[in-house]
């Protein structure tokens, strides 16, 4: 059967570390806590390999550290990371919104729109993953159209720090992120004014950094 054909490697390693990724920034690993590759292999149906891998991983994006031969645990959730892991993402995102702006269509603008549109709908009814997921989608427009490979990859490495402490805080009952700021931010884009459009996307993330506060 030409459908069934074995998982790559890659596949299985990736499928682990989106797992338990999302897995500490939802909170249901936390801080603090001990992982065993033998446990979350067995609750991921995966053997043990790709899950050391994904361990690996995490310890180098800073969201799990290690001590050999005695533990793999899950990172406290500390200020001075979040500021800056919030400093370079912000940093990324101003880099594509100036690279992307004179390039974006009717479509794009139209994809952010209906992103805040959700977002704005989330925020208001307390649905945190729907509106951190709003809010990925809306910047990811930016970041797609930029074409920056290597801004993409900085930005994927270091979000999940970031949203680690969106998602407590708005769980505390904390505000979010403004949907005033991406309705200002999408005008700017629509107008093509460049300048404006990196300023208001330093405003979001230096928010982001005061948060971590």
């Amino acid at each position: 059967m030409e459908t069934m054909r074995p998982v790559p490697r890659t596949l299985l390693r990736d499928r682990a570390y989106e797992a338990i990724r999302d897995a500490i920034v939802a909170g249901e690993l936390e801080p603090g806590a001990v992982v065993r590759d033998a446990e979350l292999a067995e609750r991921l149906g995966l053997s043990r390999a790709p899950v050391r891998e994904a361990f690996s991983r995490l310890v180098d994006e800073g969201l799990l550290e290690s001590k050999p031969q005695s533990y793999t645990r899950v990172t406290p959730l500390t200020a001075s990371d979040v500021r800056d892991a919030a400093a370079v993402v912000g940093a990324m995102h101003e880099l594509v919104t100036r690279v992307a702006v004179p390039r974006l269509t009717d479509t794009d603008l139209a994809a952010m729109r209906a992103a805040n549109e959700r977002f704005a709908a989330a925020v208001g009814g307390a649905d945190v993953d729907a509106a951190l997921r709003a809010d990925d989608a809306l910047h990811d427009v930016l970041v797609r159209v930029s074409g920056n490979r290597a801004a993409a990859a900085t930005v994927a490495r270091y979000t999940p720090l970031i949203r680690r402490l969106e998602r407590r805080r708005f769980g505390e009952g904390g505000s979010c992120r403004s949907a005033g700021l991406h309705e200002r931010l999408i005008e700017a884009c629509a107008a093509g004014d460049t300048a404006e459009a990196v300023r208001v996307t330093a405003e979001i993330w230096r928010g982001l950094e005061e948060l971590a506060d």
